[in-house]
């Protein structure tokens, strides 16, 4: 058995980097290492399943819950850097995914004396303060984490530029993702599902993914299907995902007029289902790290429109692989909506092509190739 590996992450969640943990825990169990996947907490009671599906420890640390009183979360989580303390015993490497779990978990493992502490950066953090950023750029240049992975060439500058961190303790690892559980959809299931969203039966799907915050950029897209709904009433587009914004963005989708075009749909544990019987995806984030929901939609096949932000533009090729508009343009987005809705040749095309880029580019096994070396070159310059 290879080198003890423990990955952590800082809740349970339908998220990107909670994704790309797992993928990677799977990854390079299949290499022969021992590895575990650990959270700080179970978000969305998501622990007895992600146990269920996996053949190495899912654990949570029960360090927090979501929704509790502030005073008793303070109170749980020094019993849980506890249990993440005696789990780090013979440990060689810790990879901790985003600046929260970097922060909370890697000084841990410095005094846990893990040889190998690699923190990963996935891009600008919601509401984060100048001093968490700082802070974080101290934990990497200072040692205590041993080196991190960005996992675009933007973030790598937002790291180096906002937050101080020495360039020569980063090396960018794009995310990569796992075939999509299915590759095709049934005429029969294609149909119910367009029918549980109400799509007309001569209708377009417009589907965006993600959880429903401030960095993705749904009150703009909002704001363009409320300037293009009136010329394409047989479109529908679908919101799949939750958050804290959820009640502002069907205050607005009510208050625009568009609330009888546009689903919410929550969670959903079918979004390789919903990509097959999407016709567009669109992602209208403000900035980005690397979306994993972008990469899911061109393995798809499925034509993709984002806006023009860090961690897209490396990824797609406007007019190529996907359309591009500028970010927090809502005019730009509906002129875009509406030529790919009048253009069935041109989201075949950019469909194909992105997908084709996908696969030749995103996959999980070369991300775990690239985290593989990063942690053999580490582990060879620890002093035996």
């Amino acid at each position: 058995m290879k080198n003890p590996i423990l990955f952590l992450g800082t809740q349970m969640e339908m998220a990107g980097a909670q994704r790309v943990l797992l993928s990677l825990a799977r990854a390079f169990h299949a290499r022969g290492y021992s590895v575990q996947a650990v959270f700080f907490y179970d978000k969305q009671g998501l622990a007895a399943d992600w146990s269920a599906q996996n053949d190495f420890p899912v654990i949570s640390l029960n360090a927090w819950k979501h929704g509790d009183f502030p005073l008793f979360n303070l109170l749980r989580l020094p019993f849980g850097m506890l249990r993440l303390f005696a789990r780090l015993r013979g440990v060689r490497a810790v990879v901790a995914f985003t600046p929260d779990s970097n922060l909370l978990s890697l000084p841990i493992a410095w005094l846990a004396r893990v040889s190998v502490r690699i923190a990963t950066h996935h891009g600008l953090i919601e509401a984060s303060p100048a001093w968490v950023a700082r802070l974080h750029g101290w934990v990497v240049n200072s040692g205590i984490a041993t080196h991190m992975v960005a996992v675009s060439k933007q973030v790598l500058d937002y790291a180096v530029q906002r937050e101080g961190v020495r360039p020569e303790r980063v090396t960018v690892i794009e995310n990569g993702i796992e075939p999509l559980a299915i590759n095709t959809l049934k005429a029969t299931d294609n149909a119910a599902l367009r029918a549980e969203l109400d799509v007309p039966q001569m209708g377009l799907l417009l589907l965006t993914t993600g959880r429903l915050t401030i960095q993705k950029g749904h009150t703009v897209l909002l704001q363009a299907i409320a300037r293009v709904a009136p010329q394409i009433p047989h479109v529908v587009f679908a919101f799949a995902g939750e958050g804290p914004q959820r009640p502002t963005l069907e205050a607005q989708a009510a208050q625009l007029g568009i609330a009888k075009q546009v689903r919410f749909l929550g969670l959903r544990r079918d979004v390789d289902q919903l990509l097959l019987a999407t016709d567009i995806f669109v992602q209208p984030s403000l900035w980005e790290g690397l979306s994993l929901a972008m990469l899911e939609a061109l393995l798809s096949g499925t034509p993709v429109l984002a806006t023009r932000v860090e961690g897209v533009v490396d990824v797609i090729e406007g007019g190529n692989t996907g359309l591009l508009v500028p970010p927090n343009d809502s005019a730009a987005l509906a002129a875009a909506i509406l030529r790919l809705v009048a253009d069935p040749a041109l989201r075949q095309r950019l469909g194909r092509a992105g997908q084709a880029h996908a696969k030749a580019h995103y996959s999980v096994d070369r991300m775990a190739v690239e985290y593989e070396a990063l942690l053999k070159k580490q582990l060879n310059e620890v002093p035996v």
